[in-house]
């Protein structure tokens, strides 16, 4: 808790609270929407591992000769954003960006494909982003069995975390997928 300066701690703990709360809840209608127990996701303790990351966007004169973030999906189980009035964030659907949730599902929950505008407003950009990651690096990613089936088979293999990581971090985002590097 000394990391969090004093001048913001008790508002970065309850927001950090609130974080958990809402995404316990999420984990929750996400595993029952696969037709799992209520829990599934959250015994993965997902919310133990989570990542605060804070992006300040200032003004870009020539929004349109420069890239903000390219397309990509995130590491994590799910991403939880707050994001100012401000905007900038376009997530892909139907092959378009337009402004603005995998692999232990069996290809059930798609990671959505997002980017970054650079900031066309006089007025600087705030996002909030906390991403919730699997705890243990070195367990194996397994689909939920509960999800495979002769109708369904598995869509990937078995890795962990640390090599999913690793394939993440070491190639370029524009328009790729790390799952796509695990698939069966």
């Amino acid at each position: 808790m000394e990391e969090i300066p004093e001048v913001c701690r008790n508002e970065v703990m309850e927001w950090d609270q609130q974080v958990r709360r809402l995404g316990g809840l999420l984990m929750g209608l996400l595993s029952e929407g696969l037709g799992l127990s209520l829990g599934k996701l959250q015994e993965l303790t997902c919310l133990e591992t989570r990542a605060m990351v804070r992006n300040y966007y200032l003004y870009c004169p020539q929004p349109d000769l420069t890239i903000g973030l390219m397309s990509h999906t995130n590491l994590g189980v799910i991403t939880l954003l707050l994001q100012d009035q401000v905007g900038g964030l376009q997530v892909k659907y139907n092959n378009e960006c337009m402004d603005v949730s995998r692999i232990m599902s069996n290809n059930e929950y798609k990671s959505v494909h997002h980017q970054v505008l650079a900031n066309p407003n006089q007025e600087p950009r705030v996002l909030v982003a906390v991403f919730c990651n699997l705890s243990n690096r070195e367990n194996e990613f397994k689909l939920f069995p509960e999800l495979i089936s002769l109708d369904k088979p598995a869509a990937f293999w078995q890795f962990n975390l640390n090599e999913y990581m690793r394939r993440f971090f070491t190639k370029e985002l524009e328009g790729k997928s790390s799952i796509n590097y695990f698939r069966v």
